[in-house]
């Protein structure tokens, strides 16, 4: 979120509390990236705000409920408030349940896996309607194709990213795959180490594909412990998520901390592994 944003978000995150009977004295930033995570207290509820116009968050609230219903492994909404959305001075506002951290505070692979299975599992039984995993590559390529976006990329790097993702995304979509709802990005960064288990946020970035695109996104020794998958295209979707999450990286109005860090050493990756595509 950019700095000028932060105070009045903040204001609008304790706001909105307080008008749901929720004491909001003290704002903890948690994360600060194209979103905003708040702990509120006394009342101890999580706060997750974005500009009206860059989100999604009815979905996200609908999801959070039908699967914690089905028992998959989710963070909970807030107690003792209506779950819903909340729109206030140009942000949308969702509270949720603060779940303190377990004092391990990385998932072993083995938990990990089972997590996300229990995930897919409960994601099985809705009927949710989602879009397919190559309208986030589509995107993807939109960005890499506005370069008063993406400014700072140099064109022989612009290729690769392009090549990459036209590629795999023609290669996995000939494929025969078992598609299904996903969480879309269930990287280590929307998992949370609790003293209840591992608990999945982030459901906004839900869309449908085979269960290898999610698994692309958790640590490699994650796949170790999860049940029937095609190690090709696992292989595949990690060089796809790869060029993806890269292409992020170097748009403008990224604020993803070290982002264009992370980006020249996964450009770095992508080069390498950009000889199995010709």
């Amino acid at each position: 979120m950019q700095v000028s944003e932060l105070p009045r978000a903040v204001a609008a995150a304790r706001a909105t509390a307080a008008s749901l009977g929720l004491s909001a004295d003290e704002a903890i930033v948690l994360q600060d990236s194209n979103k905003l995570t708040l702990r509120l207290l006394p009342s101890d509820v999580l706060a997750r705000l974005a500009p009206v116009a860059d989100q999604v968050a009815q979905l996200e609230v609908e999801l959070a409920q039908r699967l914690a219903e089905v028992g998959s492994p989710v963070a909970a909404l807030a107690p003792r408030v209506t779950p819903g959305v909340h729109e206030r001075d140009g942000f949308v506002v969702t509270l949720w349940t603060f779940h303190e951290p377990s004092a391990r505070q990385e998932v072993p692979p083995a938990a990990y896996a089972d997590a996300l299975m229990r995930l897919h599992a409960g994601m099985r039984q809705l009927h949710v309607p989602a879009p397919h995993f190559t309208a986030r590559v589509a995107q993807a390529q939109r960005l890499l194709a506005d370069r008063d976006r993406t400014p700072a990329l140099a064109d022989v790097d612009r290729q690769l990213l392009d090549r990459t993702l036209r590629g795999l995304r023609r290669a996995i979509g000939e494929r025969d795959t078992d598609d299904q709802l996903l969480h879309g990005e269930p990287h280590p960064g929307n998992l949370l180490a609790t003293e209840t288990g591992p608990l999945f946020i982030d459901l906004e970035t839900c869309c449908r594909g085979p269960v290898e695109f999610d698994l692309a996104h958790a640590p490699d020794d994650v796949a170790d412990y999860y049940s029937n998958i095609d190690r090709d295209l696992l292989h595949d979707c990690r060089l796809l998520v790869l060029a993806m999450i890269t292409t992020w990286r170097w748009d403008r109005h990224d604020q993803l901390p070290n982002g264009r860090r992370l980006a020249g050493e996964w450009l770095g990756r992508l080069r390498e592994a950009s000889t199995e595509l010709r």
